[in-house]
């Protein structure tokens, strides 16, 4: 099965960026967001990266037309998967908002539509069981800038078929990423790695090792890393961090996952990064 037409449940950061990658390659999508003050959001989102693509002369005029022209909204999600060949659900990394997407979409999507999420840790074959169809849901996990990184973790459930796997890895390439097929277990193996990491930057800073420009300047000049790991939890949000963080140390019921105690604080105070202006960092 070719991947003509495909909805993007969720339009925020991950989900602007998904579905700008797949109109730019040719695939309508169906935008589903739940106000349209946020479809506005991030359909206005989407053409300012297509501008700055413009100017760095990496697409021309034509393609960013051809590319917002091949994006529909919609505020419903059985109306925006009823004829689509894919879903990719992308809204926030909460297990009872996605249990209440995925239950509309498997009653509303045909039946040939494969189910994917671009959940970053929780279980694929525990969302899988929400559905009909379990053999059809899969992960796809991208990440942030989605026009940008390459890497797209390709998860298998427990259920996962072969002939859904290929579908999936295949429409990932016409998408120019590099698919890499992981099997389902807390975090995959992107934030089984990353979220220790940032964690145990951030227990460095909690107990007065160093501060967060200094353990980051070690990272980058000694580790050869492009970004600190403390720059990249307020990029990619602490109470993502967070979050991610708890699904690991549920999952493996192992206290090398717990939370640092400055995590659970800032996020308390609402200090999420980049989107709140301050973090770790401040921001414009």
């Amino acid at each position: 099965m070719d991947v003509k037409k495909v909805a993007v449940i969720g339009g925020g950061t991950m989900g602007n960026g998904i579905a700008h990658v797949f109109a730019m390659n040719d695939i309508s999508v169906n935008l589903i967001e739940t106000k349209q003050e946020f479809a506005d959001k991030a359909v206005a989102t989407i053409e300012k990266n297509l501008d700055r693509m413009v100017k760095k002369e990496k697409i021309n005029e034509a393609k960013k037309s051809s590319t917002m022209d091949g994006i529909s909204v919609f505020l419903d999600v059985e109306e925006g998967v009823k004829d689509v060949d894919l879903v990719v659900e992308a809204v926030p990394e909460n297990f009872d908002i996605k249990k209440s997407v995925w239950e509309k979409v498997d009653k509303a999507a045909p039946d040939h539509a494969i189910l994917g999420s671009n959940t970053s840790s929780i279980s694929i074959t525990k969302l899988a069981a929400l559905t009909s169809r379990p053999e059809k849901f899969i992960g796809m996990h991208f990440f942030n800038p989605v026009p940008v990184m390459k890497l797209v973790e390709i998860v298998r459930g427990l259920q996962t078929d072969d002939e859904t796997y290929e579908i999936v890895k295949e429409a990932s390439e016409k998408l120019n990423k590099v698919p890499v097929p992981v099997n389902d277990a807390p975090g995959f193996v992107s934030n089984r790695v990353l979220m220790p990491m940032i964690n145990e930057a951030i227990f460095c800073v909690g107990e007065g090792v160093a501060t967060a420009e200094h353990v980051d300047e070690v990272m980058k000049l000694g580790m050869a890393h492009p970004m600190g790991p403390l720059r990249l939890a307020d990029f990619i949000g602490l109470d993502v961090c967070l979050d991610i963080l708890n699904v690991l140390y549920e999952g493996f019921k192992d206290p090398k996952y717990r939370p640092a105690p400055l995590l659970v604080k800032m996020v308390d105070a609402g200090k999420l990064g980049n989107k709140t202006g301050e973090g770790f960092y401040t921001y414009d």
